[in-house]
């Protein structure tokens, strides 16, 4: 076995973990958080949503599978820091080009393992995320505390600014199929959605493309009028990192597109529902410790039905907007483990957005039937 250099995990409420470094030497400040997947743990890490925070495994065993550019869901790690219990320095599996450790010292990202997950998500959950730093090598302790307590917080700002594309492409490719990569379709393009990038992930574009879909990535920054020049069929609303108030210009040009086309389809997921939510008058509230994993149980109000989902968000559209009465949306969606919003639709317009992640990448994919949804309202609008 290598021998690995000592590193510190500091939290702003004092505690100090030790253990073992297996990433990037340095430091790196964030807010921590955990994640309860069993697998995936390489789209967790290029997940543009995770800016700004230290993800902690919640599974006991990391590494197994290597890194693959297959399973990339950006173009890079935006993940701050990297917490496991143990890390498999030797990954078993064919479609794996490099160990997780490598490419996680090729990203300048620095990693922990060998410390209590387990004291350290129970902590998490009963007092709620905290900043912490993570640090490879020599570090007073008394410092790092400080300067976790010193790190930025994630409310009010604009993190989608620091993941969002630089300029409009067009996206082609499909779901990933053994032997086939990602291949482009057969059958020309239905319908030509153009999909606001909050921090998107890949796969919600390759099954938008799956569903018959030409999609026109544009950045958050570009305005309603730009949008609509594209001539939408359809427009989604990706997710992406942080606060979705810290993103004013975001929610407006939403609001201006759904006055100046009220007959267009949205469909929002994650930061792009909670945009969605201010765009219709609401306030968005942060969660204690947010929900992080691939097994939430959501019901599906009017089906009656319950799938297992794979979520990522610290912020949510409040339970309480839904009983105003000049509320223009209805709930659809609840979570079962804390009775939050995870879904809704507007009452009058083909509007509505999900909490979770319909796409996966990692978990289950019980609730993918949603993309066929936003096609057949763009069906009904021909």
């Amino acid at each position: 076995m290598i021998k690995r250099e000592k590193a510190i995990l500091a939290l702003a409420d004092g505690e100090v973990l030790e253990g073992r470094s297996f990433g990037a030497s340095g430091l790196a400040a964030g807010e921590v958080v955990f994640h309860t997947g069993m697998t995936g743990y390489q789209e967790i890490l290029t997940d543009p949503s995770y800016h700004g925070q230290v993800v902690t495994m919640t599974y006991t065993q990391i590494g197994n599978t290597g890194v693959n550019p297959e399973d990339m869901e950006s173009r890079k790690v935006w993940v701050k820091g990297f917490v496991v219990k143990e890390y498999i320095e030797t990954p078993s599996n064919f479609r794996s080009t490099v160990p997780l450790g490598e490419y996680l010292k090729e990203q300048g990202i620095v990693a922990i393992e060998g410390l209590d997950t387990r004291f350290l998500t129970r902590r998490l959950r009963d007092k709620g995320s905290v900043a912490g730093v993570i640090a490879a090598g020599d570090h007073d302790p008394a410092e790092l505390v400080e300067m976790a307590r010193n790190a930025p917080d994630i409310v009010g700002r604009d993190l989608v600014a620091e993941v969002t594309g630089d300029s409009p492409y067009t996206f082609e490719e499909g779901t990933w199929k053994l032997g086939q990569g990602h291949p482009v379709p057969d059958k020309p393009p239905r319908f030509n959605v153009v999909a606001m990038d909050f921090g998107i992930k890949t796969n919600i574009l390759r099954m938008l493309v799956d569903a018959g879909c030409k999609v026109q990535v544009v950045p958050a920054s570009t305005p309603a009028e730009r949008i609509l020049e594209l001539s939408p069929d359809g427009l989604f609303l990706s997710n992406g990192p942080g606060d979705p108030e810290g993103v004013p210009y975001a929610f407006e040009t939403v609001r201006q597109i759904m006055n100046k086309r009220p007959e267009l389809p949205i469909f929002g997921i994650c930061l792009g529902h909670q945009l969605l939510g201010l765009a219709m008058g609401c306030k968005t509230v942060k969660l204690k410790f947010g929900h992080h994993g691939a097994n939430h149980p959501v019901k599906d109000l009017a089906a009656g039905a319950v799938a297992i989902t794979s979520q990522n968000h610290n912020f949510a559209v409040p339970m309480d907007f839904f009983k105003r009465p000049d509320c223009p949306a209805e709930l659809t969606h609840l979570n079962l483990n804390d009775d939050t919003c995870e879904g809704m639709k507007h009452k009058e317009l083909p509007v509505f957005s999900v909490q979770y992640h319909p796409e996966a990448s990692p978990g289950p994919r019980d609730a993918a039937p949603l993309f066929g949804e936003f096609v057949k309202l763009m069906e009904e609008g021909e």
